[in-house]
């Protein structure tokens, strides 16, 4: 029995937000040990917002947007790139790939509690597990000692959960706003907007710019991954899979994502990876899948 071209597609789709998503951790990782993290980050969503309207102006695609998109765009670019993305790449430098990976899959659990705070919203008996759950594993994860008494690993494990609450809120942001309705462009201008700020900050935080052809061969091929794969392969592959797969399929890359980058840290890089940790993962992952089960809160591709 042949196998259809869309089935295979999908195939690739999803290889795609599992592996390729799993792995930015691991390859902003080693990109950050060389190079300033702001700067790192604005290359890399400047040239992919570039290239994703090269390829939109190629196939036609219509880019103009109103004024109010615009801003909105911007809004969503600072909340998911600048300052979501930007401040996870400058943790990187304290903390392990696979680390930061498993404690952002915690992201639902924000979402929720920003939806009950912010919106009022009711919280289903399912859902209060996964938070209990999600908190508990969020403990057994940060409670190690080993890990905790690296130098700046605190601080670290910090900027990530606040993160977490921009990626939230921007999740919450971007269901209400007016954005264009393409998706292709619509990451176009967050990621150009995204990536101007980060630009400006680094300048401001007076980090020094070089040229690629300076930089060592494993940072050249992990920004030209993180650029092609990362921010524009894998996020067409989210948006393609949401339209033709169910919302909860795709929400699966929540579970994946910080399995293949612990994996993938330890294999490369060597990280640590105890039995502590791997039990906060289970009790955390079992957390989010309770929290997903009454309703999906999708990967924002984006902010990885």
């Amino acid at each position: 029995m042949s196998v259809s071209r869309k089935t295979v597609t999908i195939a690739l789709a999803f290889f795609a937000i599992y592996v390729i998503w799993g792995s930015t951790y691991l390859l902003n990782k080693i990109a950050v040990t060389e190079l300033p993290p702001f700067k790192l980050a604005s290359i890399r969503f400047i040239v992919a917002g570039i290239l994703i309207f090269i390829i939109a102006k190629i196939l036609k695609v219509n880019i103009s947007i109103t004024k109010e998109q615009f801003k909105n765009t911007i809004i969503a670019g600072f909340l998911f790139l600048t300052f979501g993305n930007g401040i996870v790449v400058w943790s990187l430098r304290y903390v392990d790939s696979g680390f930061a990976a498993l404690e952002i899959s915690a992201q639902p659990l924000v979402v929720l509690l920003l939806m009950l705070i912010l919106q009022g919203k009711k919280i289903s008996t399912m859902s209060y597990i996964g938070v209990v759950l999600g908190f508990i594993g969020i403990y057994l994860l940060v409670s190690q000692k080993q890990l905790i008494s690296q130098e700046n690993q605190i601080t670290g494990m910090i900027m990530i959960f606040i993160c977490m609450i921009s990626w939230a809120y921007g999740s919450l942001f971007v269901g209400k706003a007016n954005l264009p309705s393409n998706y292709f462009v619509n990451t176009g201008y967050q990621m150009l907007s995204g990536g101007i700020m980060l630009a400006i900050g680094s300048v401001c935080f007076g980090e020094t710019w070089t040229l690629p052809s300076s930089w060592s061969s494993n940072v050249q091929w992990s920004m030209l991954a993180l650029i092609l794969f990362g921010s524009i392969i894998a996020f067409t592959a989210f948006n393609y899979l949401l339209q033709v797969v169910s919302p909860e399929k795709v929400a699966t890359s929540t579970y994946v994502n910080p399995i293949i980058a612990l994996i993938l840290g330890w294999w490369i890089l060597n990280e640590q990876i105890t039995t502590q940790s791997i039990i906060a993962a289970i009790v955390l992952l079992t957390g989010v899948y309770f929290i997903n089960s009454k309703r999906v809160i999708k990967p924002r591709g984006i902010g990885r």
